[in-house]
């Protein structure tokens, strides 16, 4: 029996359950750069490095944890630059400090000084 004329054929759906990596929404490169972060409202700064960046925010090392949701403004000191971020999870902590991953509040591809190819998915 062949399918009316306007039918749409079936679409496939894989059982497979996506790798981390696939679900990613940017591309993540391994970069330790030096940043200095000041929450929003307060005066001090904290002093840190990133472990991973990508063209919308990074994963930070500082030395104290930051609350899921806090407003924060990461500069990058080598490139002159500042950007507005809010931290998006819960801080981990390792044995280099707080992991606590931030993401930009406004598109930044060219914050980190480094070219990111686009998104496969």
């Amino acid at each position: 029996m062949k399918p009316p004329p306007n039918a749409t054929a079936p679409r496939v759906v894989s059982a497979r359950v996506p790798t981390a990596e696939e679900r990613r929404r940017a591309q993540r490169a391994l970069l330790r750069i030096r940043v200095v972060v000041q929450v929003v409202g307060k005066s001090n700064t904290l002093e840190g490095y990133t472990h991973t960046v990508s063209a919308g925010g990074a994963m930070l090392i500082l030395p104290e944890p930051l609350p899921d949701g806090t407003k924060v403004i990461v500069e990058n000191p080598k490139a002159g630059s500042k950007v507005e971020a809010r931290v998006v999870r819960p801080p981990q902590m390792s044995h280099d400090g707080s992991l606590v991953p931030v993401e930009f509040t406004s598109p930044s591809p060219n914050f980190w000084g480094i070219f990111f190819p686009p998104s496969i998915n």
